[in-house]
């Protein structure tokens, strides 16, 4: 190879080493816009305390309730816990009983619990209702629209909504059945 020869191909390698860091560079600097302007353009409202809740209509899972769809506006005038949960969730799993437990008294009192259930089919939240025999409606988010509307992150994630319609409370996190049951008297309908 001659020396003109060798100048040339290291000139070459220059040129196309340059060419792929601009394009690279183009290809970062293009996701970096869209992703900005994705973000500007996107309801990035997360709902806290004293905002109202969002409704929002899902077909209902449980066989033993009445009715065939859930729409959160329906229980104004009655404290909701709204639960988003999954059947792979150890930490859901593992506060469903105590949801239970507490039911029957505080629906009694004016207190619904909706667990919205994120698993992708109805046939495994068929088996985990019968498995801990739950009665409280279980709609079905498939979707996750009702998540998303939400913002929710981390599961099992629980908000308390007052007889006004409005949030009291949201948790992260497993509940235990004292915590759950103080953040069921703070919602209580008046008598």
């Amino acid at each position: 190879m001659s020396l003109k020869q060798a100048k040339k191909n290291k000139k070459n390698k220059k040129r196309n080493r340059l060419i792929f860091r601009t394009t690279i560079l183009a290809v970062m600097i293009g996701a970096i816009v869209f992703a900005l302007v994705s973000n500007l353009q996107a309801d990035n409202t997360i709902y806290q305390e004293e905002d109202d809740a969002p409704d929002f209509t899902l077909k209902q899972i449980n066989k033993n309730n009445e009715l065939e769809s859930i729409q959160l506006s329906d229980f104004k005038g009655q404290g909701v816990m709204l639960n988003f949960w999954g059947t792979w969730c150890k930490p859901c799993e593992d506060e469903m009983p105590y949801m239970q437990a507490l039911y029957p008294e505080y629906k009694e009192k004016g207190i619904e619990i909706i667990a919205v259930s994120l698993d992708s089919t109805e046939l495994v939240v068929d088996r985990f209702i019968d498995k801990y025999d739950l009665t409280f409606p279980i709609p079905h988010d498939k979707t996750g629209e009702v998540r998303d509307l939400y913002k929710i992150g981390p599961i099992p994630s629980s908000i308390f909504i007052n007889p006004d319609g409005k949030i009291q409370r949201v948790v992260n996190g497993a509940l235990s059945l004292e915590s759950l049951e103080s953040y069921f008297k703070e919602i209580l309908p008046k008598q």
